[in-house]
């Protein structure tokens, strides 16, 4: 948990081996580990290549990440620079967000405008032969239109029926069976929920939502030990969850292991910083 290799980092975060070791090299990732002699990542090295590849994929250059983190090191040496750095409003840009607020590398301070969501256009249903190579379009179809009804408590059974559909169309689709475990919880379900949960962990062991709601089933039914395996699962499969290290807190919690959760607390603190748990999550971290 405390140190990644290059290959942990890679796998993890979806970048080339080469890539990482020309960022290490050029000194934009500066790892402080070392895992036989080669350098390695602590959990801060694995959120910083997170932020990197996100930046990337909203069309930041790379030049533009390297000189927005240069700056901030120089202007603002007690910021972590590329956990905080986000997609500025000027196309290619960067912004920082320090104590609360953001602004430029510049020192500049900007608005923080959140944008509004896009709605998803509709479909218009077609039929399809099982076990065609349309039937993977067919059941995705039908999965996001079951998402858009499970927004609307009124629309909840109608969205049970499109999971459903969504599944006879493809019954390997491990999200479908995830989302309908989730509307079967909330409709006080619960064994209809474990067994949609557990057919998603069958067909995608990896699946985070669902050893995380697995997980959470099985802590409410006294079976700590095994909630705890769903729960790192989750966890080796995307340590960069915060909802994963907060479930682990609070097991190890109480499981008497308090030591072991304060060091998820830490971890889901640097994930997210004003998330929903971060004051529970300070307040456990704080000396007494």
């Amino acid at each position: 948990m405390n140190a990644y290799t290059l290959g942990d980092v890679a796998r993890i975060c979806g970048v080339s081996r080469r890539r990482l070791r020309y960022w290490e090299r050029t000194a934009l990732l500066q790892p402080t580990l070392e895992i036989d002699r080669e350098p390695a990542f602590d959990f801060s090295d694995l959120v910083s290549v997170r932020s990197i590849v996100g930046l990337l994929d909203e069309g930041v250059p790379l030049r533009r990440i390297r000189l927005g983190v240069e700056r901030i090191r120089a202007r603002v040496p007690e910021c972590d620079p590329l956990p905080a750095l986000r997609p500025g409003t000027r196309s290619g840009c960067v912004v920082v967000r320090h104590e609360g607020v953001l602004m430029e590398p510049e020192g500049q301070l900007v608005l923080d405008l959140s944008p509004s969501s896009a709605g998803v256009a509709p479909f218009e249903r077609r039929s399809f032969e099982p076990g065609s190579p349309e039937a993977r379009s067919v059941a995705v179809e039908w999965f996001e239109r079951a998402c858009e009804l499970d927004v609307d408590g009124a629309s909840v059974e109608a969205a049970i029926e499109a999971y459903r559909a969504a599944i006879e169309a493809d019954p390997t689709y491990a999200d479908a069976h995830c989302n309908l475990g989730s509307v079967y919880f909330g409709r006080g379900r619960p064994d209809r929920a474990r067994e949609s949960f557990l057919r998603a962990v069958e067909l995608e062991p990896g699946h985070v939502e669902a050893n995380l709601n697995l997980g959470a089933l099985l802590e409410e039914d006294g079976r700590n030990e095994q909630a705890l395996r769903h729960y790192r699962s989750a966890l080796e499969c995307n340590p960069l969850h915060p909802d994963v290290h907060v479930s682990l807190a609070l097991l190890y919690e109480k499981l008497s292991l308090p030591r072991t959760g304060r060091a998820h607390w830490r971890r889901y603190l640097q994930l997210d910083p004003r998330g929903v748990w971060a004051a529970a999550a300070r307040q456990r971290l704080a000396p007494h």
